[in-house]
């Protein structure tokens, strides 16, 4: 687990990318989180029993947004790149929560439940704590496998593109290394090429 506690940043617009590989499947594992102690208030992001990855904002025991593949994702040997925009302040209520996998935008959901305008989360929250890995307020759902580049953007809805390219001859979706230029308030990078210092932050943060 790696987290910190937020300050106020913009809770209405921000881009959460990381590069993940699954030790396992069929296990309930936690991607990011952030939350103030408890399951309620959250924003999360994670794999469930069924291998469907999803995303959703919780407040006062009220789902406000909530995302779910329709894809199973059960390859664990493989890496893939995840990235979840929040962009609340979008006219265009299909667009305000949007899933990237490998460089795709995800349309074709289990569940397609957009926030309405303006909703808030606990990302960027002041005094709300990001966890990465794990809830932070119990052992449920722990990340078991790898992470790479994983990277907050702190006011800016952006594209997987900002963080990833399709190698044009083998076909295969890329890293792009280097930590993205503007990260916010509450923005980060970690890069987590040091094992002995993995919360390292290569931002300007």
């Amino acid at each position: 687990r790696i987290y910190r506690t937020q300050t106020a940043g913009n809770t209405t617009t921000w881009t959460f990318s990381a590069w993940v590989k699954r030790k396992a499947t069929g296990v309930a594992q936690q991607i990011f989180n952030a939350n103030t102690g408890s399951a309620d208030p959250e924003n999360t992001c994670y794999f469930d029993t069924a291998d469907k990855l999803n995303w959703y904002n919780y407040i006062s025991s009220v789902t406000l947004g909530h995302l779910q593949t329709t894809r199973k994702f059960r390859d664990a040997g493989a890496w893939m790149h995840i990235v979840c925009v929040w962009d609340t302040g979008n006219a265009t209520p299909g667009d305000r929560m949007q899933f990237w996998i490998n460089g795709v935008r995800q349309t074709a959901l289990a569940i397609d439940a957009n926030p309405a305008e303006d909703q808030i989360g606990q990302v960027n929250t002041s005094g709300s704590v990001m966890n990465i890995g794990a809830n932070g307020y119990n052992t449920n759902y722990d990340f078991d496998g790898c992470m790479s580049w994983v990277q907050l953007v702190d006011g800016t809805a952006l594209t997987a593109t900002d963080f990833g390219s399709l190698d044009s001859t083998s076909g295969i979706w890329k890293i792009k290394p280097g930590a993205y230029a503007t990260p916010g308030t509450n923005g980060f990078c970690l890069a987590m090429e040091d094992r002995s210092n993995l919360d390292l932050d290569t931002s300007s943060n």
